[in-house]
């Protein structure tokens, strides 16, 4: 019999410490870590921490078997380095630029209306 759709969803997803005010815990917010080891029962991996958003004082105890030490890595940008290079030698918006998008949207707006009407 094949996993549940529970259990291949947790092994595809890494645990995420996040914070009580919603804030994703990483390694520049870890103050501590420790592993308890159980005989009996699983062993735990120990995270204390300092919220980077509302300051708060935190831990959490996550399964050893479900830690992986990346989860506190920031999450990586979108952009790969070609991508982020293009878009820095495109400069800043220009204000001219800001009002001929304004008169697009405008169009584009006008445009939509007449369609519904003759629709």
């Amino acid at each position: 019999m094949g996993p549940t759709a529970a259990g291949r969803e947790r092994a595809i997803s890494p645990t995420i410490i996040r914070c009580n005010c919603g804030h994703r815990i990483t390694v520049k917010d870890v103050i501590q870590t420790g592993v308890y080891l159980s005989v009996l029962g699983p062993s735990f991996v120990y995270v204390r921490y300092r919220c980077g958003r509302c300051k708060r004082i935190g831990e959490r105890l996550v399964q050893e078997e479900r830690w992986d030490p990346s989860v506190l890595r920031p999450a990586r940008r979108g952009m790969s380095d070609d991508e982020l290079r293009r878009f820095v030698d495109m400069g800043d918006i220009t204000p001219e630029e800001i009002i001929d998008f304004h008169y697009t949207l405008d169009r584009l707006g006008a445009e939509t209306e007449e369609e519904a009407r003759h629709a």
